[in-house]
């Protein structure tokens, strides 16, 4: 009948799944009125600084579009060539918009450079300004939307996207006082030598997209606070005849996955063993509703119920 416990696995998940395209479609709008705005402060004022702050823009409309092709992959559900789901696909939406950054960020540098070796005056300065801080404010609303649905609904892309738009307000705000300075004193300088700074900030959050990505493609454990939680509700079960061994937690995009080992006698029926596995399980997700948990029961006389104690 048990044979070998190894085989008995009992597994509960969460079949919630929320449309979040609508928020891409949020971050393609933003991108397009900003682009075009802050467009016409470049060609208004010459501003090398504000220049670089359009062309980040154009890497969120880019962005935009990736993160919108990512989530609609990301929603469909596991399929026969795909057992547990598509999230990943957000990673690669991140990956990809850490990569544009690095591009633009180059582009502004190499810009930024040429123009501090021959700086040029700059016109219509005030128009261009108002301009940039309306694309500002634009930036920074949307911003706040993507992130605040991000971290609600666990999804990276949409962080990215609010913690790319909210960069861009950042960088918004340097570009427009370091071009207010070159407006208040002439010194033509300090208008490359914000874009420079605008493309060196740039690089740093293209890097530390890149690096969240890399460790959600490695199949990052849960936060060190989640797996510390879960330990302590293992042990409030552990005892003689209970105990517990081969915890594994992961992330894939919006989605968690726990795994572990439940050892118990070898003389309880199948039904008592699963009723038990059941209630821990219930209990787990009480705590963590959007867990997807995998339990697999093994007799705890056997020896070789222990071979994946390594595992923990």
């Amino acid at each position: 009948m048990w044979g070998r416990a190894r085989a008995s696995k009992i597994e509960r998940v969460s079949t919630t799944r929320v449309d979040l395209t609508k928020f891409a479609w949020l971050s393609i709008a933003a991108a397009l009125v900003t682009i075009a705005l802050k467009s016409a402060a470049w060609l208004i004022t010459g501003s090398v600084g504000l220049l670089s702050d359009a062309a980040e823009s154009v890497v969120n409309l880019v962005a935009a579009i990736v993160a919108l092709i990512a989530l609609r992959v990301a929603a469909k559900p596991a399929d026969k060539n795909h057992h547990y789901g598509h999230s990943k696909a957000e990673y690669f939406s991140s990956a990809i918009e850490g990569v544009m950054i690095f591009v633009a960020a180059s582009v502004i540098l190499v810009l930024g450079i040429q123009r501090l070796l021959n700086p040029q005056p700059l016109e219509q300065v005030g128009i261009g300004l108002l301009i940039s801080v309306v694309a500002a404010a634009v930036n920074g609303a949307v911003a706040m939307v993507l992130i605040k649905a991000g971290r609600r609904y666990n999804s990276i892309t949409l962080r990215a996207d609010g913690q790319h738009l909210m960069t861009d307000l950042i960088t918004s705000v340097g570009v427009v006082v370091g071009v207010g300075l070159v407006w208040l004193t002439g010194w033509k300088i300090l208008d490359p030598i914000v874009a420079i700074a605008v493309g060196i900030n740039i690089l740093w959050t293209g890097w530390r997209l890149v690096s969240e990505s890399t460790a959600g493609l490695m199949d990052e454990s849960l936060p060190k606070e989640t797996n510390a939680r879960i330990r302590e509700i293992l042990d409030t079960h552990t005892g003689d005849e209970i105990r517990f061994h081969a915890l594994r937690t992961r992330v894939s995009g919006a989605r968690a996955f726990m795994e572990m080992h439940m050892l118990v006698p070898g003389a309880w029926s199948v039904k008592e063993g699963h009723d038990a596995m059941e209630d821990l399980i219930d209990e787990i997700r009480d705590e963590f509703p959007d867990l997807h948990v995998t339990g697999h029961l093994e007799p705890v006389e056997d020896p070789r119920s222990y071979e994946d104690e390594h595992l923990d």
